[in-house]
């Protein structure tokens, strides 16, 4: 039995490298494509995170057996080249068709999605998926859409409150003013004539209960004189 030849080894290696690294891979058949086109292809591929190249299929066989990428297998037969996807697959899986759309010599035989077999159909599926990006923008609008409805009603709780309250100052007539109106307009002054005029009334009505005290004090202080003389002293006689 011939030993293995150094570049088949190598080979051999490098596939299991990127076995490790991912579990996605797409097989196209390049038969009747140029180098250039194959070269263009890469570029692209690469650009969203997939590895395109062209293997001899036994190896291929030989590095992925008791791996998860050994479905892929079923689909080594003629010049293939495989695209191993460590990016997001729905953006490779579109890419190859949009280029196999545009060079009908680049066919897509199939391929593995973590360690299931991938058909044709499969992978035009997965084209019509949309991209990581915008599954993750669409995952993250839907966690956030309940917590804006939230702070929606949260934020409406004391609106409605003071909607409803000044609804019904409002049914009541308003609220009630209880600040004193100030006014800037200086207090009117009593003329002098008039203060002068007061006084004099109040003295001259106090005058007549005075005389009135005195004349109905005094009969009662000469009668008790009166009343209070001697035995025996008689009275003067009236002239």
């Amino acid at each position: 039995m011939s030993k293995i030849q150094p570049a088949k080894v190598a080979t051999v290696d490098e596939v299991k490298a990127r076995v490790d690294a991912t579990t996605t891979a797409v097989v196209t058949e390049y038969r009747g494509l140029t180098v250039a086109e194959i070269s263009n292809i890469r570029r692209q591929l690469r650009t969203l995170g997939a590895d395109y190249k062209v293997f001899k299929n036994t190896l291929v066989r030989r590095a992925v057996a008791g791996t998860n990428v050994e479905p892929l297998t079923q689909f080594l037969e003629g010049p293939t080249a495989i695209a191993f996807v460590e990016g997001d697959v729905s953006a490779v899986a579109k890419a190859l068709r949009d280029l196999a759309k545009a060079s009908p010599k680049l066919i897509l035989k199939g391929g593995v999605l973590d360690g299931k077999a991938l058909t044709p159909r499969d992978i035009s599926a997965l084209a019509d998926l949309p991209s990581r990006d915008v599954l993750l923008a669409q995952f993250a609008g839907a966690l956030a859409a309940p917590l804006r409805t939230m702070a929606s009603l949260l934020k409406a709780v004391p609106q409605n409150f003071a909607y409803g309250l000044s609804a019904l100052i409002d049914s009541k007539g308003g609220p009630v003013a209880t600040t004193p109106v100030v006014t800037d307009e200086p207090a009117a002054e009593t003329p002098a004539g008039v203060e002068e005029a007061a006084d004099a009334a109040s003295d001259d009505a106090a005058t007549p209960v005075a005389e009135v005290v005195a004349d109905v004090e005094t009969p009662v202080v000469e009668a008790e004189a009166d009343s209070e003389a001697p035995e025996g002293v008689a009275s003067e006689p009236a002239e």
